[in-house]
């Protein structure tokens, strides 16, 4: 395409000044186009627009690993390295121009401004910097200067929890872009994650997420900075160095400025800055020099001085030509040869394989081998080892059929379509995947290309579809996002802000944080400074405030949290903030909710609202852990005085009486009675009556709480782990807390009395079962649940009635006989014989 006569217009100037948008509408005023792209994100983005306006079947797409060619394509979108050479076009266009000074991909750019060429218009599109190059590389080059559309603004570095809504942050490396995507979706609900590396379908799918709203930030690489067109308001620099292949640099003001000029697209105008780190945090915050912002403002920087070049006219008559022709050094003086590209390099290495040079002879043999050389490093392995990949591909082209063998592909796509793993094994998946995406576009490798390729493309859209989900999983928080968007505030003239941390800013100045209703002032802040903006703080935080106690009382049940171990009074949790205690009531099963002092400022009406749902909920509560004492309110009607009396008595003990204490009210219950306690969860046990629901973990904790607020007790001790049948007596434990608590105490220890009850029965059951006359031996398994020592159990079964026969071993006897011998002796009763064999037998057969 060299040499044909055709208008060469150059469209120079900074970022949105809708040059892109000005050749696309040139080329579809052809009758057929062309046009490059420094990548396939923005080439896929321009080809949707161009189906949109002259339909599927007259366009086409050709990247590396997409080639979506249909028979009668007119417009074609392509990367720049993969711009068709060998049909004439009326319209081209190469975007992104000044990416000709990039040291790896710079030649393919300069190449495509040297030597194609539109029968009709040639269009280059770049930065005002490529100027003096085009004035003396091509003179008949007509070139037109635009100006941008809207403004660009510094502004002052700004925390990651202060941005704006609809920023972007731009950082360098994959591991930064995650960790920053993290913190936004812990202080902002989310962000999407665009960077060069994700395929075109996970990356679609992540600027949707942020263009329909669902998430207000994105978090990117500069893969942003060429043509990206997003609704992006400001643009924060996470750093502003980068690796770029060669060592790690500072940006140049200009890259800044592509960059940057992502912000403010079309008539709205935009803002940049830097991204401010806290102290504790491992990053130091990137500044920005003023003679960096006025340029970036301005629009104005040092003009290239030369492009990188390589001769695009190669030798194919021998091995050493063709590198040497690779070689070749440029005769202009603003045409400079950059560094090896990944291609050379390999083909450098391969060169010095003998079975290479054995093979690579003529011309289709080496134009072979230098396509395999051309195979993109996806995965980033480097020369060494793409070098290998490359060289398997090249023996398998020198050979038999000439064609990759499909076992192989077969084989490694298979490997590859596996959804599972994070985010990092996906994104690796995918990269090898578009290795082989490339290959199949290459129907002179494969026997089947078509067919080759639509597998290929199959695994990288699964792949991409579970990366998509994966980046979503972890860096979107969908609740807290709509739980955001629900608090924004609606009068922005009062410039307060409350930062997911609780600090609170008033007119730009920190004055101190917000937990839960409680306002805490900045204790930096001079006194001067602090009566002022305490007073600025009472005037604004009364909005913020009613939306809080509006959020409370439309709270979920799963919000509200009782916050009790021991420390009294116990407290009432709202997203985990304290909102409320609980203090004595009518009685002990119904405390009164008191408010926390941080909800006076509420208006009486807020009050309410929140005082009723605490209420509530703390009414739902006890009807769900404290069931069985309910219920026995409820029953009182029903029953016989004496029954009565037990209810009464269970209901102010929190569940649990000595038997012994209502054993005159037991004897005159009714039958009906019986069934009627036992039909509530009420069991008349041997040492104890109990309710067995209120002896679950939850239970007891809100029963330890509710007695220990009626009894006005200053401090009580954790309630019982979860799970434990028995403890340690300890003096920190006031009188009657182990009742409460469901334990029986035996001296040092106690027992939980529905074990000590199903002990009770067991060693009944068992000496019935044995007919045993004379001692038992309990089952390990007894003592094992009880987490008991063997001293301890013989200390519970002297409690029970027994007494320990150490003659016989570890067994036991009802202790009848020796409480009778006694007596016939004159002597009192032991207190091991306090609940005799006989009666047990009784209690139980009752």
């Amino acid at each position: 395409m060299t040499g044909l006569s055709a208008q060469l217009t150059a469209v120079l100037g900074p970022t949105n000044t809708g040059k892109t948008h000005l050749a696309v509408e040139r080329m579809c005023a052809h009758a057929g186009g062309m046009m490059g792209f420094p990548l396939r994100l923005l080439a896929r983005e321009v080809y949707d627009r161009v189906v949109a306006m002259k339909g599927a079947p007259q366009v086409a797409l050709v990247t590396g690993e997409e080639r979506i060619i249909p028979p009668g394509a007119r417009y074609f979108l392509c990367t720049a390295e993969s711009m068709v050479t060998d049909r004439a076009f009326p319209f081209i266009a190469i975007d992104e121009g000044q990416m000709g000074a990039d040291p790896e991909r710079g030649h393919v750019f300069t190449n495509a401004m040297l030597h194609l060429r539109g029968t009709a218009e040639t269009m280059i599109l770049g930065a005002e910097t490529l100027r003096p190059v085009i004035r003396r590389l091509l003179p008949d080059a007509h070139i037109i200067a635009r100006p941008r559309f809207s403004k660009l603004e510094w502004v002052e570095p700004r925390k990651l929890s202060r941005l704006p809504a609809r920023s972007a942050i731009v950082a360098f490396t994959a591991q930064d872009v995650y960790a920053l995507a993290e913190m936004l979706r812990r202080q902002k609900g989310g962000a999407a994650v665009v960077m060069g590396g994700l395929s075109p379908r996970t990356r679609n799918a992540q600027v949707e997420l942020y263009q329909s709203g669902e998430v207000d930030y994105l978090v990117a690489t500069d893969a942003i900075g060429m043509g990206l067109n997003m609704d992006i308001a400001h643009v924060a620099f996470a750093s502003l160095s980068k690796f770029d292949g060669r060592r790690h640099r500072r940006l140049r003001p200009a890259e800044m400025a592509q960059i940057a000029g992502r912000a403010g697209r079309h008539q709205r105008d935009g803002s940049f800055g830097t991204l401010l780190f806290g102290r504790n945090e491992e990053s130091a915050s990137p500044e920005l020099t003023e003679a960096e912002i006025a340029a970036i403002e301005g629009h104005e920087f040092p003009p290239l001085k030369g492009l990188v070049w390589r001769n695009a006219r190669l030798d194919f008559s021998s091995l050493h030509r063709l590198v040497m022709s690779l070689e070749a050094q440029p005769s202009s003086p603003e045409l400079w040869r950059g560094d090896d590209a990944i291609d050379l390099q390999v083909l450098k290495i391969l060169a010095g394989e003998p079975w290479v040079m054995e093979r690579a002879q003529g011309r289709p043999a080496l134009m072979r081998l230098w396509a395999a050389c051309g195979l993109p490093d996806y995965r980033r392995t480097g020369p060494e080892a793409h070098a290998r990949l490359a060289g398997r591909m090249f023996r398998h082209l020198s050979e038999g059929t000439g064609r990759l063998p499909p076992e192989w592909i077969r084989s490694e796509l298979s490997a590859l379509d596996n959804v599972a793993g994070d985010i990092a094994t996906l994104s690796d998946r995918i990269a090898a995947a578009r290795t082989w995406t490339y290959v199949t576009h290459r129907p002179d490798w494969l026997a089947d290309a078509p067919g080759w390729a639509e597998r290929a493309r199959q695994v990288e859209d699964r792949l991409s579809d579970a990366l998509h989900q994966r980046l979503t999983q972890r860096f979107v928080d969908r609740r807290t996002s709509v739980l955001l968007k629900d608090l924004k505030l609606r009068d922005r003239a009062a410039r307060v802000e409350v930062d997911p941390d609780g600090t609170v800013v008033v007119d730009g100045a920190i004055i101190g944080t917000l937990s839960g209703f409680a306002f805490l002032p900045d204790p930096a802040a001079r006194a001067g400074e602090k009566k002022m903006l305490l007073a600025a703080a009472e005037r604004r935080l009364a909005e913020e405030l009613a939306r809080r106690a509006k959020a409370l009382a439309a709270a979920e049940d799963a919000d509200f949290a009782l916050d009790f171990d021991g420390g009294m009074p116990p407290r009432l949790l709202w997203c985990g903030t304290r909102v409320a205690a609980l203090r004595p009531g009518k009685d002990t099963l119904n405390p009164r909710v008191e408010l926390d002092r941080s909800l006076d400022t509420l208006d009486r009406a807020a009050r309410a609202a929140v005082l009723a749902r605490l209420e509530n909920w703390v009414a739902a509560t006890k009807a769900r852990h404290l069931s069985g004492l309910t219920r026995l309110e409820a029953l009182k009607p029903e029953l016989s005085p004496a029954a009565r009396g037990i209810v009464v008595q269970l209901t102010e003990t929190m569940g649990a009486l000595p038997r012994e204490t209502l054993a005159p009210l037991i004897a005159d219950i009714t039958r009906d009675d019986r069934r009627a306690l036992a039909k509530a969860g009420v069991r008349l046990g041997v040492t104890h009556v109990f309710v067995s629901d209120a002896l679950r973990p939850e239970a007891t904790r809100w029963r330890l709480a509710l007695w220990g607020v009626a009894s006005r007790a200053p401090a009580m001790p954790p309630p019982p782990r979860p799970g434990l049948t028995s403890v340690k007596v300890n003096d920190a434990m006031p009188p009657g807390f182990l009742a409460v608590a469901g334990f029986w105490a035996l001296g040092d220890f106690a027992v939980r009395v529905d074990m000590a009850d199903k002990v009770a029965r067991a060693v009944h059951a068992q000496r019935l079962a044995e007919k045993a006359g004379g001692g038992i031996r309990p089952d390990p398994a007894l003592m094992s649940s009880l987490g008991l020592s063997p001293i301890q159990f013989a200390r519970l079964m002297q409690a029970l009635g027994f007494r320990d026969t150490r003659q016989q071993g570890f067994a036991f006897q009802p202790a009848t006989r020796r409480k009778t011998r006694r007596k016939a002796e004159g002597k009192a009763p032991s207190a091991t014989a306090a609940l005799p064999f006989a009666k047990l037998g009784e209690l139980l057969g009752g």
